[in-house]
């Protein structure tokens, strides 16, 4: 899909304006050094129209990150124009006790170190959506369904709203191969993820989505729909601005 829209206001966001990055880390992770607001500013510049800032076990770097988005479109004007502004999600990276979960749109933290099923329930209980981040990334001691085996993965599958089919971070392809072999064995959205931890890593990796979205319902029923993608322009932004800072 070459077009996924446009605005005329932001000519070097037109094609990619509709990208969604769902995990992504800010300096309020212990591996990263990113400020939530340069965070936000290196989206805006990459057309990114929805970021998940999914920091590990806590929500601080999300929510400056929310306000930061907020504060710019009101002072471009874009909160008055539907559709322009950057949604940021706020999202987090759990560690359970049998490794890796992705909850978004939290209102407030989910606790590390509990079961895997009690940490889904967490996230649920709050209306949130579960993400399955790198199941299969053999250079993590915290990929979960590596910990879990095949057994107990399938008992937690029907609980599970996406899988991260790919992530940037994961070096082997041989494992995003194993995720989205994983998501289409139990029928499960993938996404495309960049989970990155500089800025210039963020939307190195993205998933399209077709309309804007406001809720954790829709950005679900929109997942159902939706087809992995790592955009080749993406990758052309990347090089245009690495040249450009060179």
């Amino acid at each position: 899909m070459d077009t996924l829209g446009s605005s005329p206001r932001h000519p070097r966001r037109s094609l990619l304006r509709v990208l969604a990055d769902l995990h992504c880390h800010t300096a309020a992770s212990f591996d990263s050094r990113s400020r939530p607001e340069a965070v936000v500013d290196a989206a805006i510049r990459r057309g990114l129209g929805v970021l998940a800032i999914t920091d590990h076990d806590g929500l601080d770097g999300a929510f400056k990150g929310r306000d930061a988005a907020a504060a710019r479109a009101v002072a471009t004007g874009e909160d008055q124009e539907p559709g322009a502004s950057l949604e940021v999600i706020v999202g987090e990276e759990i560690r359970s006790t049998e490794g890796d979960l992705i909850g978004l749109f939290l209102a407030q933290a989910i606790p590390s170190g509990m079961a895997a099923e009690a940490t889904i329930e967490a996230i649920h209980d709050q209306g949130g959506l579960v993400g399955l981040p790198h199941p299969f990334d053999r250079h993590r001691g915290t990929a979960l369904a590596l910990i879990l085996g095949q057994k107990r993965l399938a008992e937690l599958a029907p609980s599970l709203d996406y899988v991260e089919t790919f992530n940037a971070r994961v070096s082997d392809a041989r494992d995003n191969a194993r995720s989205a072999q994983l998501a289409r064995r139990y029928d499960l959205p993938g996404v495309s993820v960049s989970d990155a931890h500089t800025l210039l890593e963020i939307g190195m990796a993205a998933t399209p989505i077709g309309q804007r979205i406001g809720t954790a319902e829709d950005l679900r029923r929109l997942l159902r729909d939706l087809r992995v993608s790592r955009p080749a322009r993406m990758m052309r932004a990347h090089a245009r601005e690495r040249g450009a800072t060179a």
